[in-house]
């Protein structure tokens, strides 16, 4: 039992070091540049490729977000009708 626990767990940790190893090495690359500019630069190319990953994609139809909003304003006031009638004190 421990074995086959062991053979399906590896190849997953494994993978998951190896996914994982890039990312740290991107981060540490610029802490070992000994020019200041350029370790300078490099902290800069970093945070702008991380500002790109966070940036949230743009979405296609800007009428979908107030929409979006409205249905969520829909199911708020649903909810708290539904609360209204619980009795509190009981």
């Amino acid at each position: 039992m421990n074995s086959m626990l062991l053979k399906s767990t590896l190849p997953a940790l494994i993978a998951l070091t190896i996914s994982a190893a890039p990312t740290a090495a991107l981060e540490q690359n610029c802490r070992f540049i000994q020019a200041k500019s350029d370790r300078e630069a490099c902290y800069k190319r970093q945070e702008e490729e991380l500002a790109a990953k966070r940036k949230p994609a743009a979405s296609p139809d800007g009428g979908t977000t107030l929409e979006t909003l409205r249905q969520l304003r829909q199911d708020d006031d649903a909810v708290y009708r539904s609360i209204n009638n619980i009795c509190r004190g009981c």
